[in-house]
Parts: structure tokens; C-alpha cells; sequence
């Protein structure tokens, strides 16, 4: 394969999309959700109980990475593919999220952030040529440009700092990518729709190999976000995959299915897991609830994770949370991500069979959607 990915469209109903992504490390189904591997481990799981949720992509992060152990590691272990045991497809991202999330402990300039480092104070400048060349060692499949994420409710002066500035960086990330690598470039604007298509129409005129949606749920209400991405996702270059960041609920995922976008990634259903939630279709199960004490099902019975077909009882789960063992995180991750990969394995043969929108219906619902089981 002489380019670093390919974007294959298999099927489309209205604006919603199943495809492939064809990549060095295998194929990835789309739609698909990538899990969140911050420090090289999705949280108190092993790569093959990753891949057996069904998931063929996973996320990690050149920030936290890049300051612990550092990338020249990681590249002596021959990339993330063979430090982490990870075999399947890897994304990373570029490290402007934690520009925005450590927004105290940084300093933007045209040069790039300067960070100061969380583990031990240290200044570090995050550029990007730095991100890109720490992207490069850290060896994923596709590596994010980095960008500038501003606040939701920003002033829209600052929205168009943030667009020029992240086109900037694009065109310097694209100069300094590694060979082998490809690189998605990051549409900004928050919930502004006319500003958003701007930039998605500037980013396209780079030789981008995917466009990806940052800056959502950011501080933004969800009606606005979900306003915004119906407006936008479906004017996006069709021959790109379409990836939107750091998002999140179910009803998000299917509200961006149904408007074009092919690839997500969302740290809810690990630190969900950890806070002792489990989603099930129409809302959650959160296990510390007295009203399981004596139940003796399964969180969800038409699951195939291996809390549910284990037979791990409510009651059970809640003992584990409750004792505060670790058993507890690993069985509700599990069964999270399971969940997720479920959702979007139901969603891609929905929009091939052409039922997408009755598909969606009962997710759309919004009672269902915060109701607890």
C-alpha cells in the first residue's frame, strides 16, 4: 500500500457512512470508536481484551508520552506497536487538547506551547515540528496536527485566532510529517457553523489525509454541539474519513453517525468503568445504587462482554465497587467498551442494510437517553 491509509466508502443512508479504513496495521471498520490508551494501556486492560471488544483502533497521547518515558523508549521498542502489544491501528494525538485541558501550566505563542511539565515542572515547547517528530518516534498509523482548541462560548474573535493559527500549524506539520505516517488535520470553531465550514474548506486544500472535528465538548452545551455537527459533518470532503475528537455519550455517537462522521474516540466508557457506571441500551446501571444490593442479573443480559456472560451478578458488582476491589474497574471497562464497540458495529450494518434512521430512533429519544436501569 503505497499511501499511509485509505479510506474505502462501502455504503451510505442519507448523510450516515460505513466504510474501511485501510492501514498498515490492518483494517478498521467504519464507523468505529477508537478507545483511549492515554500512556500506551487502555486503564486495567490487556490488548487482547481490547481487540476481543471488537475494537481495531486505539488512541494514545504524544503529550503524556512524550514527557513519560519519553519517545526515543518507545521507539527502541520499535513504536507503539511493539512497546504497547498493540498489533491493530493506532492514532495519536498531537497534544493541543492537553494545551486546552492544562491551560494553567501552558503558554501559546506562534512557536508552538510551552508547557510546564505536570510531572516535574520542567518548561518543554510543544511545536509542531517537535509534535510531529515525537509522533514520528511514538510510530502510529495516523498522527494529528497539532492545533489550537479554544473554549466553548469563546469569543469569536478568538475562534478565528484559533482557525488561522491551527491552519498554520497544519501546513508546518505536513512539512515536517514522518515518512510512513498520516496526518489528519483538526477543524476548529467551536459551535460556530460558518466558521467551522471555513476552515473545513481551508484544511481541505492541504494534502490532509483525513479531517478530523476538535473542539467539541469543550464547555458547549450538547443541543449546540449536536446543532453545529449536523450542519458541518455532512459538507466535510466526502473521500476523507471524517474523525470527530474526544466525543463522548451514545447520543453523540449516533447524532454523528447520522450526520457523516466515521471515527470517534471518548475516555467515558473507561472512567465511567471507574466511577462505577455501566452502560446499557436506553441509559446506565450505576452499580453503588442500594436498589441492586439483591439483584442477581447481569448488567445487561443480551451483552457478550465477559462481566454479563461470566454471570457476575448487579449485586456482586456492587460489592466489588463498594469494597472498593479493582476486579470492579476491569469488569465494568470491559463491559463499556464492549458496548461501544457494540453500538457502532449495529450502527455500521444499519446504514448498509439502509435502516440507519429507524436504527437511531429509540437512541434519540431523549428520556431514554437518561434513564437508568
Amino acid at each position: 500500500m503505497s499511501a499511509p491509509i485509505r479510506f474505502e466508502l462501502a455504503a451510505t443512508d442519507g448523510d450516515a457512512r460505513a466504510g474501511t479504513l485501510h492501514t498498515r496495521h490492518g483494517e478498521v471498520p467504519t464507523p468505529a470508536f477508537m478507545p483511549v490508551g492515554t500512556q500506551a494501556t487502555v486503564k486495567s486492560l490487556s490488548p487482547d481484551e481490547v481487540a476481543a471488544a471488537g475494537a481495531r483502533m486505539t488512541i494514545m497521547n504524544t503529550y503524556h508520552l512524550w514527557l513519560r518515558p519519553g519517545p526515543e523508549v518507545v521507539a527502541a521498542h520499535g513504536g507503539l506497536h511493539g512497546f504497547a502489544r498493540w498489533p491493530h491501528a493506532i492514532a495519536t494525538d498531537s497534544g493541543g487538547f492537553q494545551a486546552f485541558s492544562l491551560a494553567a501550566r501552558c503558554k501559546l505563542s506562534e512557536d508552538g506551547f510551552e508547557f510546564s511539565s505536570h510531572l516535574d515542572g520542567a518548561r518543554k515547547l510543544l511545536s509542531p515540528e517537535e509534535s510531529m517528530r515525537v509522533q514520528g518516534l511514538l510510530g502510529s498509523d495516523i498522527a494529528m496536527q497539532l492545533d489550537v482548541c479554544p473554549a466553548g462560548g469563546s469569543p469569536r474573535p478568538e475562534l478565528s485566532a484559533a482557525v488561522e493559527r491551527t491552519t498554520r500549524w497544519a501546513e508546518r506539520c505536513l512539512a515536517a510529517r514522518s515518512p510512513g505516517q498520516a496526518v489528519f488535520g483538526i477543524i476548529q470553531g467551536s459551535t460556530d457553523v460558518e466558521l467551522r465550514l471555513q476552515h473545513a474548506e481551508a484544511l481541505a486544500q492541504l494534502p490532509l489525509d483525513g479531517l478530523a472535528l476538535g473542539g467539541f465538548s469543550v464547555g458547549e452545551p450538547p443541543p449546540e454541539m449536536h446543532r453545529a455537527l449536523v450542519q458541518i459533518a455532512p459538507r466535510l470532503d466526502p473521500l476523507r474519513p471524517h474523525y470527530l475528537m474526544g466525543v463522548g455519550t451514545p447520543l453523540d455517537l449516533i447524532v454523528a453517525i447520522g450526520a457523516g462522521v466515521d471515527l470517534f474516540d471518548c475516555v467515558m466508557p473507561t472512567r465511567n468503568a471507574r466511577n462505577g457506571q455501566a452502560f446499557v441500551p436506553g441509559g446506565k446501571v450505576i452499580v453503588k445504587h442500594a436498589k441492586y444490593r439483591m439483584d442477581t442479573r447481569p448488567i445487561d443480559d443480551t451483552c457478550e462482554c465477559p462481566a454479563c456472560r461470566g454471570g457476575y451478578s448487579r449485586a456482586y458488582l456492587r460489592h466489588l465497587y463498594l469494597a472498593g476491589e479493582i476486579l470492579v474497574h476491569r469488569l465494568l471497562t470491559l463491559h463499556n467498551l464492549y458496548f461501544y464497540q457494540r453500538l457502532v458495529a449495529d450502527a455500521r450494518r444499519a446504514i448498509v442494510e439502509g435502516r440507519f434512521q429507524s436504527f437511531a430512533a429509540p437512541w434519540l429519544a431523549p428520556p431514554a437517553q437518561a434513564a437508568e436501569e
